[in-house]
């Protein structure tokens, strides 16, 4: 007895799935991309197969990821336009030197690298002080910093005030699920909302940035989080990577920081 497999979705499907999720008409797509309306119709419902270049032209204008822009030429029948390397690769050097050299520079505030499911990649020292008593089962590979942060044993129980910075993670979370249809920040979303926590951002309702107040040796931290992504990648893995620095919102938190870097508290 064969099981049955459903069919891989077609080029056109997929380029449907990515028009909706960006909440654009086809006759808005057709404006933004100089593509005819019919034209875009028959490529979307399999009348017209697309070109290499067409499939590529419609991704950059729906913004599609590059992860996805080589599904979407795979099930066109082409051949991947973009590589993946791992950090490290030859190739990717000069990537891992750049962001070496941000981890260190950053010290004594912490710093994160992650990939696109928000796995840790990289830390500098002073983020791995700022891990410290987190279980172990939580730092083990892929160690997930969103669950690292959540989890009761992991940051949540330092964290001072959990249920604003507890909103703030999982609206991000939740617009990216949004934006990139991924499955597996889906998992990740429903997970963390399990986890025990009020939802309430309305402490910071005024508010410039939503900081974390978190405990560190005896020591209240009060930091705010800045992402720096590469500018123009064409490799998936750098184009999926993003550094999640901290800064000190008074200095009082930058005097701690600067003293734990020192082993002075």
């Amino acid at each position: 007895m064969t099981t049955a497999t459903a069919p891989h979705p077609t080029v056109g499907h997929l380029l449907r799935t990515w028009r909706q999720r960006r909440r654009l008409t086809q006759l808005d797509l057709a404006s933004s991309s100089q593509v005819s309306t019919r034209h875009l119709s028959f490529v979307e419902t399999g009348r017209a197969k697309p070109t290499r270049e067409m499939i590529l032209h419609l991704s950059e204008s729906l913004d599609v990821p590059l992860r996805q822009r080589n599904e979407l030429l795979l099930a066109g029948g082409f051949a991947p336009a973009f590589p993946e390397h791992q950090l490290t690769d030859a190739p990717m050097s000069a990537i891992s030197d750049a962001i070496n050299r941000i981890l260190d520079a950053h010290d004594p505030y912490p710093a994160v690298v992650v990939d696109r499911h928000w796995e840790l990649v990289a830390a500098n020292r002073a983020a791995g002080i700022l891990m410290e008593g987190v279980a172990a089962h939580l730092l083990e590979p892929p160690a997930n910093v969103l669950r690292l942060s959540l989890h009761p044993d992991g940051l949540a129980p330092r964290i001072v005030n959990l249920a604003a910075w507890r909103a703030h993670l999982l609206g991000r979370l939740e617009r990216q699920v949004q934006a990139t249809g991924d499955p597996v920040l889906a998992t990740l979303l429903d997970e963390l909302r399990e986890l025990p926590g009020d939802d309430d951002g309305s402490e910071y309702h005024d508010a410039l940035v939503v900081p974390m107040r978190c405990r560190v040796r005896g020591h209240e931290l009060s930091m705010f989080s800045t992402t720096t992504v590469f500018g123009t990648p064409l490799d998936v893995t750098v184009s999926e990577l993003a550094i999640e620095t901290f800064y000190p919102t008074d200095e009082r938190s930058a005097g701690v920081l600067r003293a734990l870097q020192e082993g002075q508290a």
